[in-house]
C-alpha cells in the first residue's frame, strides 16, 4: 500500500469515529469529540471541517443553562445533518415486507409493513411487487429518490450477498430470487442485501461492542434456524455470502425432511416445524408444508409443555440434544467467547436446557466446554432492524461526501 494510499485509509477511519460518535452521543463540542474519540485536536478540527463543507455536520449553540458567573457566547456543539442522506432497510420473510426509513443521524422515522403471497413469490413476480412497495413508502414518507442513498435488505433463507440473490427461502416459491440488480436499476442507490441472522450478530456488536466483539456466534431458532458469524471482530459471510448455514448442516444423513427438500439438516430437527412434527409424533418424513407449525403452532406446543405435556417436553428435550451437538460443530471449530440462543423458540429454553448441555458433553472434551459462554436472549423483532441500520450507517460513514464543495483538507496525524 502507498503512503497517500494509507493516509486516505487513515482519514476514512477517523471521520467515521467521529461520524459514530456524533450519532451516539448528539451533539457535541470539538474538545469532547476529541476526548471521546481519543483522536487529536487537529485531526478533529480537520475532520469536522470537511463534515462541515459536506453539508453532513451542522453547528448548534448548546441549550446548556448559564451559570451566574458565566459569560460570553454559548458553547458550539456540532451535529448530524439528518436530512441529508436516507436509507430504506427491509427485512423479508414469509408473506411479509418490513420497510424502515432511517435519516443520516440513525433514526427511524417512518415503519411500514405489506404483505405478499410467499406461494407464489418467485424471480419474475417477487422484484416488481418489492419495487412498487418501496416506491410507494418513499412517496407517502415525503423522501425524493434522489435523497435516497441506500437500501439495505436482510431475508430469511441462504442468500448470495456478492451476486444479490436469494438462493433459497421459504419466503419465496422459487429460487435464486434476484433481489439487488432490480432494486439498483430503479433507484440508483447502492443496495445490499444479507441474511437475517447475520444482522441480529451486527445489532448485538453495535448494542454492546464491549460484550459482543472478537469472536462470536449467534443461533436463531424460529420460522427456520439462521447464525450469524463475528470472526476477529468482523462479521463473517464467506467467499459468496452464503456462509454459516447452520440450520442446513447435515445432523443425520438420511435423516428427517427439511423444507429445503434435502434430509437430516439442522433445521429438520430444530426450527418450529420440525418441533411439531416431533411433538405431534409423524413420521420424519412428513412434508414441513403440511404442518402447522409458525409462530401459533410454535406458541400452542410451548403452552402444551408449560401444561406437563410429556410429548411437547420430550419434543424440545431432544431438539435441545440436536442443538448441543450443532453447537459443539461451531465451538471446535472457530473456537468462540460467546455463543448467542435467540428466536422465538427461546420462550422454550426451559424445556431445552439440559439436552443442550447433554449434547455439547457428548460432543466436547471438558476443555473446549469450559472456553465459551452461552447467552439465551428473549426474542426481539427490532434486532435485525437494528443491525440493517447500523451496518447502513457504518457503510455511510466510510463513503458518502455529501455536498462536497471544495478538496478534503490534510489533517494531522
Amino acid at each position: 500500500m502507498t503512503r497517500k494510499a494509507d493516509r486516505d485509509q487513515i482519514r476514512r477511519q477517523n471521520r467515521s469515529i467521529v461520524l459514530q460518535a456524533l450519532r451516539r452521543n448528539g451533539p457535541t463540542a470539538r474538545i469532547d469529540l476529541g476526548k471521546i474519540t481519543r483522536l487529536s485536536p487537529a485531526t478533529v478540527t480537520a475532520i469536522t471541517s470537511d463534515l462541515l463543507d459536506q453539508k453532513l455536520v451542522v453547528s448548534v449553540e448548546s441549550e446548556e443553562p448559564k451559570s451566574h458567573q458565566s459569560r460570553g457566547r454559548p458553547r458550539t456543539l456540532l451535529r448530524l445533518n439528518p436530512g441529508v442522506a436516507y436509507t430504506v432497510c427491509i427485512r423479508l420473510s414469509v408473506n411479509t415486507i418490513d420497510l424502515s426509513l432511517v435519516d443520516f443521524a440513525g433514526t427511524i422515522t417512518a415503519n411500514r409493513r405489506t404483505s405478499f403471497d410467499s406461494a407464489s413469490a418467485d424471480t419474475n413476480t417477487f422484484p416488481p411487487a418489492l419495487i412498487s412497495a418501496i416506491q410507494d413508502f418513499l412517496t407517502d414518507s415525503g423522501v425524493r429518490i434522489d435523497q435516497l442513498q441506500e437500501i439495505g435488505v436482510a431475508a430469511q433463507g441462504v442468500v448470495e450477498t456478492e451476486t444479490g440473490l436469494v438462493a433459497w427461502s421459504p419466503a419465496f416459491s422459487g429460487r435464486k430470487v434476484p433481489i439487488i440488480a432490480p432494486l439498483e436499476q430503479a433507484f440508483g442507490a447502492d443496495c445490499y442485501i444479507s441474511n437475517d441472522t447475520n444482522m441480529i450478530t451486527e445489532a448485538l456488536h453495535w448494542s454492546d461492542p464491549e460484550r459482543y466483539s472478537g469472536t462470536f456466534a449467534v443461533v436463531m431458532l424460529d420460522y427456520g434456524v439462521g447464525m450469524g458469524l463475528y470472526l476477529d471482530d468482523h462479521l463473517f459471510s464467506g467467499a459468496s455470502g452464503t456462509a454459516a448455514e447452520f440450520g442446513h448442516a447435515n445432523h443425520i444423513p438420511g435423516g428427517a425432511l427439511c423444507r429445503c427438500g434435502k434430509e437430516g439438516c439442522l433445521e429438520a430437527y430444530l426450527s418450529d416445524y420440525a418441533l411439531v412434527r416431533s411433538a405431534s409424533q409423524l413420521p420424519e418424513d412428513t412434508d414441513p408444508a403440511t404442518i402447522e407449525a409458525g409462530v401459533s403452532g410454535l406458541k400452542k406446543l410451548i403452552e402444551r409443555a408449560d401444561a406437563g405435556d410429556e410429548n411437547a417436553r420430550r419434543a424440545f428435550h431432544q431438539a435441545g440434544r440436536v442443538l448441543g451437538y450443532g453447537l459443539a460443530r461451531v465451538i471446535a471449530l472457530i473456537d468462540p467467547k460467546r455463543i448467542v440462543l435467540t428466536g422465538a423458540a427461546m420462550r422454550a429454553y426451559t424445556f431445552m436446557e439440559k439436552g443442550v448441555w447433554e449434547g455439547l458433553k457428548d460432543a466436547l472434551v471438558e476443555d473446549l466446554r469450559n472456553n465459551f459462554t452461552l447467552d439465551v436472549m428473549p426474542w426481539n423483532e427490532d434486532f435485525i432492524r437494528t443491525g440493517l441500520v447500523a451496518q447502513s450507517m457504518e457503510r455511510l460513514d466510510k463513503d458518502f461526501l455529501g455536498v462536497q464543495v471544495k478538496a478534503p483538507r490534510q489533517e494531522a496525524s
